[in-house]
């Protein structure tokens, strides 16, 4: 079984890199190869210098030869611009994000047509594929029937995207599988150029001691998923048999990740339950309005009968979530957290 992942060494590419690594197999087969690819690769770590993982490093669409010299069972396209900044450069976005993905659907296609395996190919897409136009509302609450209408560059990409991936599996030239993931927070490291960005960096810079800015109005109701829900998500997505009933993925209908809805009131109020005044108070709302005309066009209640008759689930509030951040990342709170009610251990600090 050799599975490639794109952007594998960015942040959800090294955790579902570290999954497959972890439990060794792939629907009950060994994992013998994993290929990351990635613009930056690092000079060593963990997952580079594991015997069973591959690193290509350099743009993807130069790259493709590469990944497909030997081939390969399982792609999981995680490979994106973000969205601030497909919004600033839109030439950025159409080549990362729109050309990039055909191009490696080309690759796998040609896979197939010499006489090689069907590429099972997991597309992760966004929330942001939806938004509400002024002639077509958002209805009050979101399911993959709703129709996207995306209000920005970052949405249309993934939901062009989204529509070449059904296509391709139509055809027959790939086994393709979308996943619309949800916002990640909270994400650990430094902030990148994403519009949602924020969502994570009001949690994670106070905890860390650090002044965090929010540009959104804290009454914005946001659809919002932990990193490990996320993982799972796309691996559970990647794993599905085919077929109709519970726990078989029917059609080529993307999957809406299990939402946490939460205003960002909400959020700062569970940082101020958890982690005191002094924390909380780090956080200063600075508005920009290219920021929240992105984000507040994003739905924020989704029906997630879909992805709970696959066996996902969404995380229960946001406290968890906090709480799970504080856990793997404790070398980077300074902020002492409380123990957990019920008496389970807290980060130690």
């Amino acid at each position: 079984m050799r599975i490639v992942i794109t952007g594998g060494f960015g942040f959800l590419g090294r955790q579902v890199a570290g999954r497959l690594l972890e439990g060794r197999t792939f629907r009950g087969e060994p994992v013998d190869r994993l290929v990351l690819a990635d613009l930056l690769v690092p000079a060593d770590g963990p997952l580079v210098d594991d015997p069973r993982v591959d690193a290509v490093q350099g743009d993807l669409t130069d790259r493709l030869d590469e990944l497909f010299a030997e081939p390969v069972d399982v792609v999981i396209h995680l490979a994106a611009a973000v969205s601030a900044a497909c919004e600033a450069d839109f030439d950025l976005g159409m080549r990362a994000n729109l050309d990039t993905t055909r191009a490696l659907l080309e690759a796998a296609r040609a896979q197939a047509a010499a006489g090689g395996p069907t590429v099972r190919l997991v597309f992760a897409s966004s929330v942001a594929v939806y938004g509400s136009d002024p002639t077509l509302p958002l209805p009050p609450v979101v399911d993959e029937s709703t129709l996207p209408t995306p209000r920005s560059s970052y949405g249309v990409q993934k939901f062009v995207c989204e529509q070449l991936v059904a296509e391709y599996t139509r055809r027959g030239y790939v086994d393709g599988r979308v996943s619309r993931l949800m916002t990640v927070s909270v994400r650990p490291g430094k902030p990148n150029a994403a519009a949602s960005g924020f969502l994570s960096g009001i949690v994670r810079e106070p905890l860390a001691g650090l002044p965090a800015v929010c540009p959104v109005d804290p009454s914005l109701r946001v659809a919002l998923a932990s990193p490990r829900r996320t993982v799972e998500g796309i691996l559970r997505i990647a794993e599905l048999d085919r077929g109709t009933g519970p726990g078989r993925l029917d059609g080529t209908l993307p999957v809406n990740l299990p939402a946490l809805t939460v205003s960002v009131a909400e959020i700062v109020d569970t940082l101020r339950q958890l982690a005191g005044d002094a924390v909380a108070d780090l956080v200063t709302i600075t508005p920009d309005p290219a920021v929240e005309a992105i984000v507040g066009s994003w739905p924020a209640d989704f029906d997630n009968a879909r992805a709970a008759a696959l066996g996902l689930v969404p995380d229960p509030d946001f406290t968890a979530v906090v709480r799970a951040y504080v856990v793997e990342h404790a070398d980077a709170v300074t902020a002492p957290i409380p123990a957990v009610a019920d008496g389970r251990p807290d980060s130690g600090r």
